[in-house]
């Protein structure tokens, strides 16, 4: 886990638009006649139909995909009961995993009550406004009261994450961990550490499953529930029945079949794990620290399967593998209520996804070279994304089964296409890049070391665990701005080109430079004074072995970067044309543009070697390219040299690649609006294609378009990533900002993975 600083943590909140979320208009707003028909006097027509009948509010309003995230602050994770205007940043951030995850809409709501039926109360008031109400950190029991009244007095779907998604996720686990201990849930003893909300809903749901309640050790902070106590509420009665006398903590742990931690972190010793029986089930999910680590647990119990709530080992229970989807299945059917039969539902989805074949992408992601069912993958990864079509259907399908649902699904491969197509919102290739450069962390160069933009995307790369940093520049003035701007690195190597201890590399870097370069121009002597500049020094170092990759140019000219490159690394086997390609991040999914920075008048034979180059990086991706060759003619609509030769590169193209997803020539909004497309060019292979990627006929027309968009689309930009070099060199935007720079270093990172 990557270092987290105060002050870090308070700029991502702060900086631009203070917090996480904000609401968009989804209909046209830019004439008197929008405005008129958004609000008055047109407005009044969907009210009086919604007057006519309430349901007509899911056709003419956002309420269908509408969810709330309400809380009173009373047990917010880690912090405790910080009340509801501190917990605000708590409920925007469960607002942000329900969109990028699942594409529902959210208002988080924190209401000043910590009386379970003000709670209520204020709850039932504003219900008409949301298709479905999240509760969220509220500490138990009150959060049981709440959450029963609520659902028995309203009628929409409801859960109380805190209590019912650690439960269906660890349910999940459970139900594979069993399967590979080939042992029967009834027969099974649990001990359970922590008797608050989520711990009682698992137990309540292990049992759900068939486990035995008198197979169920729980304890709390006073020791195990059992019968003779006095101090119980209702709900801890319910597994302290069959239990008539007290039994120590290490005690319990004898035979037991299946640990679940749900506590604090150090309660359990290796002692106790050895005390279990064969194939011990270990699920220690506080956080951050879990009851016992995964290292102590494995080092005593090779045969053990363990799970934590933390990304950085095996079997991560993490809530956003169930309630994203869970709720995206109950709106899609307009569920009245989240029952057990959805929330079981929700359980063997996830479990059977567990054993499926792991898509390439959530390998590379992971850097793993191959994830498969097993003790080690009891539960799918978070990054899985085909959690939202496998796990909301399953909930949809059991809501209209168990009799909840008011609009059944009567098209299910429809709306499974329909759940890949929200896919799209969500852009998880900056998250699935920054996953793999985790995984195998590259020494990348910054070549502008002196400049604090650098420096603190250095540091934020260093603590992410996405690079190891090397900087280059005047060491006394790097240290001063480290000093100045109270940057932390805990350790970092520092080079300084024109240093006297750096001569004798220099004087190396400079004569191997000579060898690629004594019949075009150079001397010796200019090889070895070259290098003296830090770009030439720094691609150098990659071209040696001393770095793996290396990024500049946030203070250069561009060429001033490439050159080096050029010169030094070259281009990989059988290209001649290295090209620059951005990547925007948008609502509609990641969108390729090149060449953009490189060549001026690309011929059509240029064109296609470009695009072949670009279509080979974004597979590397784990993308399917599908290309557009841009111009200003559709398909022979109009003559010129630039229509002429986008449309023979095409020709090109498929030539050489058959099964690349490619045509032109074509406009560019024919081809990212397939309706347009569709309407006018059917014949088109873009027809009925979701294009990703731009190529243009010039430098001028894609260097435009692509500034125009970066300052137009909201979203980040990365680039421009070089496209067709021998190793990985990149160059930054003059003037990127520090997010840019990071986005770039995990690409690099990446880059220099694949190479």
């Amino acid at each position: 886990m990557s270092k987290m600083r105060k002050k870090d943590a308070l700029d991502y909140h702060s900086s631009g638009k203070p917090g996480k979320i904000e609401v968009i208009p989804t209909k046209p707003y830019t004439s008197q006649r929008d405005l008129s028909l958004a609000y008055s006097p047109g407005v009044a027509e969907p009210c009086i139909e919604i007057s006519k009948n309430t349901d007509n509010v899911y056709k003419y309003t956002s309420k269908g995909n509408l969810v709330a995230v309400i809380s009173n602050g009373t047990a917010v994770l880690g912090l405790g009961n910080i009340g509801p205007t501190a917990s605000k940043p708590v409920m925007e951030g469960k607002g942000l995993l329900f969109k990028i995850f699942a594409d529902i809409d959210v208002f988080d709501i924190e209401v000043d009550a910590s009386d379970p039926e003000t709670f209520i109360q204020t709850v039932k008031s504003i219900a008409p406004t949301f298709g479905g109400i999240n509760l969220e950190d509220i500490k138990a029991p009150e959060a049981f009261e709440i959450e029963e009244r609520l659902k028995a007095e309203l009628d929409i779907p409801i859960m109380h994450d805190d209590q019912h998604g650690t439960a269906i996720i660890s349910s999940a686990a459970l139900l594979n961990a069993l399967e590979l201990a080939r042992k029967k849930i009834e027969k099974i003893k649990i001990v359970i550490s922590g008797a608050g909300a989520s711990a009682l809903s698992c137990a309540k749901l292990y049992c759900s499953l068939g486990a035995k309640i008198h197979n169920i050790y729980m304890f709390d902070s006073k020791g195990l529930i059992h019968r003779g106590r006095k101090d119980l509420d209702a709900q801890k009665q319910i597994f302290s029945q069959n239990h008539t006398k007290d039994i120590k903590f290490v005690d319990a742990f004898k035979k037991a079949d299946v640990f679940l931690g749900l506590s604090k972190g150090g309660l359990v010793d290796k002692e106790m794990i050895k005390k279990m029986a064969k194939d011990p089930i270990v699920f220690a999910l506080a956080n951050p620290d879990p009851e016992i680590s995964y290292k102590d647990a494995t080092s005593v119990r090779t045969d053990i399967i363990m799970a934590t709530g933390r990304s950085d080992h095996p079997n991560q229970v993490n809530n956003v593998l169930g309630f994203p989807f869970i709720f995206r299945g109950a709106l899609d059917v307009r569920a009245k209520t989240i029952n057990e039969e959805m929330k079981l539902a929700a359980v063997k989805a996830i479990a059977a996804l567990a054993k499926e074949s792991i898509p390439e992408e959530v390998v590379e992601a992971y850097g793993e070279k191959n994830i498969s069912f097993g003790r080690e993958q009891i539960i799918p990864k978070p990054l899985d994304q085909r959690l939202i079509y496998y796990v909301a259907p399953a909930v949809a399908k059991a809501a209209i089964d168990s009799g909840v649902a008011l609009d059944p699904i009567k098209d299910w491969e429809a709306y499974e296409m329909e759940l890949k197509n929200r896919l799209g919102l969500d852009n998880k290739l900056i998250r699935n890049i920054t996953e793999k450069a985790q995984r195998f962390p590259k020494r990348l160069v910054f070549a502008e070391a002196d400049n604090v933009k650098i420096l603190k995307a250095a540091q934020t790369s260093f603590e992410e665990g996405v690079a190891i940093p090397i900087l280059l520049g005047n060491r006394k003035k790097i240290e001063s701005l480290i000093e100045e701007y109270s940057i932390e690195f805990s350790e970092i190597e520092i080079i300084d080109p024109k240093s006297e201890e750096e001569k004798s590399r220099r004087v190396k870097f400079g004569l191997e430079f000579f060898k690629k370069r004594m019949r075009k121009g150079v001397t010796e002597y200019e090889a070895i004074q070259v290098m003296r500049e830090r770009n030439h020094f720094g691609v150098m170092m990659v071209e040696t072995g001393d770095a793996d990759a290396m990024i500049s140019g946030i203070t250069r000219n561009y060429r001033d970067i490439l050159r080096p490159a050029l010169h030094t690394v070259g281009l990989q086997k059988g290209i001649t044309k290295v090209a620059g390609m951005y990547i925007l991040n948008t609502k509609r999914g990641p969108l390729f543009l090149a060449d953009t920075t490189i060549n001026l008048n690309p011929t059509a034979k240029d064109i296609a070697e470009i695009t072949s180059n670009v279509a080979k990086t974004i597979r590397s991706f784990k993308i399917t390219p599908r290309v557009a060759l841009l111009s200003y003619s559709n398909f022979g609509s109009a003559i010129g040299d630039d229509a002429k030769k986008m449309s023979e590169a095409v020709t090109i193209i498929k030539s050489k690649d058959p099964n690349l997803i490619i045509d032109g020539e074509v406009q560019a909004n024919f081809a990212l609006n397939n309706t347009l497309m569709n309407e006018q060019f059917s014949f088109s292979t873009l027809a009925n294609k979701k294009v990703n990627t731009l190529i243009f006929p010039n430098l001028s027309s894609g260097n435009i378009a692509y500034k125009l968009l970066q300052e137009m689309i909201e979203g980040d930009a990365v680039g421009p990533v070089l496209v067709g070099l021998k190793k990985s060199i990149h160059v930054l935007q003059m003037g990127s900002s520090v997010r840019e720079i990071i986005n770039m270093v995990k690409v690099a990172v990446v880059d220099a993975q694949n190479k």
